[in-house]
């Protein structure tokens, strides 16, 4: 498997090469977003680490471009920033997942594998789910054409669920891709935040599926 990471942080990018190679992966890396677009463009990656903060062109850029260009390579994006607007500037660009620094090695080794059983799947730019349409670039969801109003949280919950529509989708999934770190979020935050969805999109669209998590369906 080959991945690309990009950060222009040495030692930290020196660090990372080293666990993921001795982890089995094939690793190419760049310290500015431009170089590491142009390599992101040329190379055959199966996977992309992509810090936000980037000489040159920002991680934001960097993802923007390479979607604009239908490329769907799998992208983890890093920030120091823990703040949900953020992590949902991050997906809304056509990130896949997001992560805070500082972070665990054994964490970032789980979120690469994770995309990495995703694979590389074209998205369309407007999510779309029964009757209802969420589209990430202009932060807009409409539920049977008519225009609701979500909180930025409420927005990363609904695309997560949309991404992943039809499957059930376990509480701590939730608060590991929703709310980055479950450390310092409240236990009853999926449930309150399940709750919230529920009442703009209509109860019976979000399922709770008892003892394993929630599933959005049509």
């Amino acid at each position: 498997m080959r991945l690309l990471l990009v950060d222009d942080e040495e030692r930290l990018l020196a660090a990372l090469r080293r666990g993921l190679t001795a982890e089995g992966f094939v690793v190419e890396s760049a310290l500015t977003g431009t170089a590491g677009l142009q390599l992101a463009r040329s190379g055959d990656f199966d996977a992309v680490v992509l810090d936000v903060m980037l000489p040159g062109l920002s991680g934001y850029g960097v993802v923007r471009r390479l979607r604009a260009e239908h490329n769907w390579v799998p992208v983890l994006m890093l920030s120091a920033k823990d703040g949900e607007h953020d992590q949902a500037d991050a997906l809304d660009d056509g990130a896949d997942d997001y992560l805070t620094k500082p972070f665990s090695f054994v964490v970032l080794l789980a979120r690469i594998r994770a995309l990495l059983r995703r694979g590389v799947v074209a998205r369309p730019a407007v999510l779309s789910v029964g009757r209802i349409t969420l589209d990430p670039a202009a932060h807009e969801v409409r539920v049977e054409g008519r225009p609701v109003e979500l909180t930025p949280r409420e927005f990363v919950l609904l695309e997560y669920l949309m991404r992943n529509a039809g499957r059930v989708i376990g509480k701590n999934e939730l608060l590991d891709h929703v709310w980055d770190s479950a450390a310092d979020v409240a236990p009853n935050a999926v449930e309150v935040y399940a709750g919230y969805l529920r009442r703009k999109i209509g109860g019976e669209r979000l399922v709770t599926v008892r003892g394993a998590g929630y599933k959005l369906v049509p």
